[in-house]
């Protein structure tokens, strides 16, 4: 399994970044796909998740409104659009999938890409 970002940068506040994930090893398009973050100091938490197929997607409530999360099952890709980032979205930002095992499941991690939003 090998999970790649991309896209990260430095935006200004109120502007947008839209970070990438290319995806191999594992049947993409079976599998729902997340996005983390983890900023200095702090846990790394959940930001967006989309279902296989993309049926469904759910968001951090502090991310509701100016995220969102899309995939491209063709090209095994999976999106984030940022929008009206604010200071606090500063983070590295985490691709994740979530794949069983035969004891449970397994989380694989990109290696992150670093958003940083500052005037």
């Amino acid at each position: 399994v090998h999970l790649v970002e991309s896209g990260g940068g430095l935006v200004q506040p109120g502007g947008s970044l839209r970070v990438s994930c290319v995806a191999s090893g594992f049947t993409f398009s079976s599998y729902v796909m997340r996005w983390y973050r983890q900023a200095p100091g702090k846990e790394r938490e959940l930001v967006a998740a989309i279902t296989s197929a993309g049926g469904r997607t759910n968001y951090a409530d502090s991310v509701k409104g100016r995220f969102t999360i899309s995939r491209d099952d063709a090209k095994n890709t999976v999106d984030l659009q940022m929008n009206s980032l604010k200071s606090e979205d500063t983070a590295v930002y985490y691709c994740n999938a979530r794949l069983p095992y035969e004891l449970g499941y397994q989380d694989y991690w990109g290696q992150g890409t670093q958003v940083t939003v500052s005037s």
